[in-house]
């Protein structure tokens, strides 16, 4: 199933992608944000719901071309960022292997769909840099759970960028203030369920500036893989439906060759099987 949020004017509501199609949840009898669809309903209510999805008439669904995407999950608790979790990300940096996952936090305020603008801060937006990550969203409550049995309160996948003011970043050892800009955590357009991904742990990852590969990557070389980071994290916090955990970048990085985003520039971060964010890079007085 891939779950998506979107607008038509009354703010966001959930809906189910069948196609070129979206079919919204209420339609589907389910009056519910994504977050507590995640929260309320089990696999087996939610592969129900997509079924009903696909078999459901055109006239009860709005066209994908025409809808406003929201990040799939508009409201976490929390937004979790990995940082350094690629080896050649790490040996591009001149850091350390770490030893255990870092982690710093974004917010709600930094979320965006597919298509919504990045928007460069007037004050910081010469050294704004991308990051293509592989995000997860928890779908099950997980609280001390092992590696082996994080798996299972995953509920999804999606693309993710973790976009980040370098000159913001580096004045602070905790990187928060680099990261959690406005609409500086672009993700999407769809949370595709882990029913429907093959190989969680070995998918490819790119990143495209205004058409040009700029990274490539395969979360087969995560340094610390889905299950871990989800047990290691449930070890201090209780993680929630609709958490997201944005699980690190391979190399490629702007700020490793000098080129940073501008104001027209295009970035799409590209997910094998899980679909392709794409977001236009605006100046704030665009």
């Amino acid at each position: 199933m891939r779950l998506v949020s979107f607008e038509r004017g009354a703010g966001p509501e959930a809906g189910v992608l069948a196609g070129d199609r979206i079919v919204p949840a209420v339609e589907l009898g389910a009056r519910a944000s994504a977050r507590e669809l995640l929260a309320t309903r089990d696999r087996a209510a939610l592969a129900e719901l997509a079924a009903r999805a696909l078999q459901a008439d055109s006239g009860d669904s709005v066209a994908l071309a025409e809808a406003t995407l929201c990040a799939p999950v508009p409201d976490p608790q929390k937004i979790i960022c990995i940082g350094l979790n690629y080896r050649d990300h790490a040996q591009e940096t001149g850091q350390e292997i770490p030893a255990a996952p870092m982690w710093f936090a974004k917010f709600a305020n930094s979320l965006c769909g597919s298509g919504a603008p990045v928007i460069l801060p007037r004050a910081h937006s010469e050294y704004v840099d991308y990051e293509a990550e592989l995000a997860l969203v928890i779908g099950r409550p997980a609280h001390e759970v092992s590696a082996e049995g994080a798996m299972s309160h995953i509920a999804g996948a999606m693309p993710f960028n973790d976009v980040s003011a370098r000159d913001l970043q580096m004045q602070n050892p905790l990187w928060t203030s680099g990261k959690a800009i406005d609409t500086f955590a672009p993700c999407g357009p769809a949370l595709v369920t882990l029913d429907e991904i093959d190989d969680i742990g070995n998918l490819t990852l790119h990143t495209r500036v205004n058409g040009e590969t700029l990274q490539s990557g395969s979360s087969a070389n995560l340094i610390f893989g889905p299950g871990e980071l989800v047990a290691w994290l449930s070890r201090t916090m209780t993680l929630l439906p609709g958490d997201i955990i944005a699980t690190g970048t391979p190399a490629g990085v702007g700020a490793a060759h000098g080129r940073f985003l501008r104001d027209g520039d295009t970035v799409e971060v590209e997910i094998d099987g899980l679909g392709t964010l794409t977001n236009p890079i605006t100046d704030a007085d665009g």
